[in-house]
């Protein structure tokens, strides 16, 4: 283990009661701030010994709040996943050929996702599949808000088309 990984693992020790706090506070109360905290054991234990870093206590409270913040991402993207396959009730269930037929449409969707070019792509799944704001995929990705912007609405366009058979 890397000098930075036992560093940082036995500070995760001493600290963990202020982390887990920490996480269940940006979690809310969904239990799930244990596996939050083992994340970031996994991830601690991982980092290389050839990164300096300058305070690890600080960088320790960043990767748990960062995992914490994409973990109720991903929740959340669950839930409005889950919302949505309840929509239809009993009495509106879809016909086979109407099944049929949305398959169809979901696979030329799911085609046309593929075949879009970078970054577009990329900026698409970031803020429509992981959640990120526009401006935080601009950070991220080094662009302006506009770009972001831009490359969403041209993936949902091509997408709309693919939807529509063009």
């Amino acid at each position: 283990m890397s000098s930075n990984a036992s560093t940082l693992t036995e500070l995760l020790i001493r600290e963990r009661p202020a982390l887990l706090r920490l996480v269940q506070r940006i979690l809310g109360s969904d239990g799930s701030a244990e596996d939050v905290i083992q994340t970031v054991w996994f991830k601690a234990r991982g980092v290389d010994s050839g990164l300096s870093i300058d305070n690890p206590r600080a960088y320790l409270y960043r990767l748990a709040s960062n995992l914490a913040t994409d973990h109720g991402r991903e929740r959340t993207r669950r839930a409005r996943l889950l919302a949505e396959q309840h929509l239809w009730g009993p009495d509106e269930a879809l016909s086979a050929e109407e099944q049929a037929m949305a398959q169809d449409e979901l696979q030329r969707v799911l085609a046309a996702a593929e075949h879009l070019p970078e970054p577009t792509r990329t900026i698409f799944r970031l803020n429509r599949l992981q959640g990120l704001t526009q401006a935080e995929i601009a950070r991220r990705q080094g662009v302006s808000v506009t770009t972001v912007e831009n490359h969403v609405r041209a993936a949902l366009q091509r997408l709309a088309w693919a939807r529509q058979g063009r």
